[in-house]
């Protein structure tokens, strides 16, 4: 990131407070809800995974931590649902590698135009109101397999992992459950990059980290509202952006594939 303009750093340092909010507020979309954006701005998906990542890693184990701690000190309950996290592993690690694998060796442009695409379904489920469910264990695998391959390429697996999560975790459960997950995955993903030498960004990552962290106390906020609010108007108007975001990113891609 040395050779961008002022308002791509600008608009850099903005997205990453907005990615610390929703990952606060929501457990998931810090990179979903942020990825495609960011790509807007830069078209470089293997500087900014690796900055996401380190900023999951540090605020879900925040997150998790200070949760613990007030539920030894008897200010809370658990939040952590271990038996779906023994379930989630099962399903994902080995489909999680071989998207890792994935996200290494093919060029840019198509690992940004599948986010771009993945982006756009979930977009318009959000619209609809209608998040991927199902009421079979045949099917929440199968989103399970499809996540942890996803997660793999490109950090955007939330919106099939969390229906499945939603329907066996309790509602004050979900968010630090997530986070124990994805901390997992992404703690794989981040060595994978370290072991094939791919750049980790850490300097973008210090610097992004006030960012980030404005965003998530914001976040923490908004947290405390979702679990006694109807947040559908949120997700329409969120969804509403996000495809039209990726729709404008793909669109850029198809230009810049036949040299327009």
């Amino acid at each position: 990131m040395a050779d961008l303009h002022t308002w791509q750093y600008l608009a850099i340092a903005l997205l990453f407070v907005w990615s610390g909010f929703v990952r606060s507020g929501l457990g998931f979309g810090g990179a979903v809800l942020t990825l495609p954006f960011l790509l807007m701005v830069d078209n470089a998906p293997l500087v900014f995974l690796p900055i996401i990542a380190m900023h999951l890693l540090f605020f879900s184990f925040l997150t998790i931590a200070t949760a613990h701690f007030r539920a030894r000190e008897g200010h809370g309950d658990n939040t952590v649902n271990w038996p779906f996290l023994r379930y989630a592993f099962a399903l994902m690690l080995v489909p999680k590698l071989i998207g890792v694998a994935g996200v290494l060796t093919l060029p840019t442009n198509v690992v940004s135009g599948f986010i771009f695409v993945v982006v756009s379904i979930y977009a318009v489920s959000y619209l609809l109101q209608k998040p991927f469910k199902s009421n079979s264990r045949t099917v929440d695998a199968l989103f399970m397999l499809l996540g942890g391959y996803v997660s793999g390429t490109s950090l955007v697996a939330a919106p099939l992992v969390v229906p499945v999560a939603a329907s066996r975790v309790q509602k004050h459960e979900l968010r630090d459950t997530l986070f124990v997950l994805w901390f997992v995955l992404v703690a794989i993903k981040l060595a994978a990059f370290a072991w094939t030498g791919v750049d980790l960004q850490w300097r973008g990552a210090l610097l992004l980290l006030p960012c980030a962290a404005i965003g998530h106390l914001l976040g923490l906020r908004f947290h405390r509202y979702t679990l006694r609010a109807d947040t559908g108007v949120f997700f329409r108007v969120l969804g509403g952006g996000l495809l039209v975001v990726s729709l404008a990113g793909l669109l850029r891609l198809l230009v810049a594939g036949t040299g327009a």
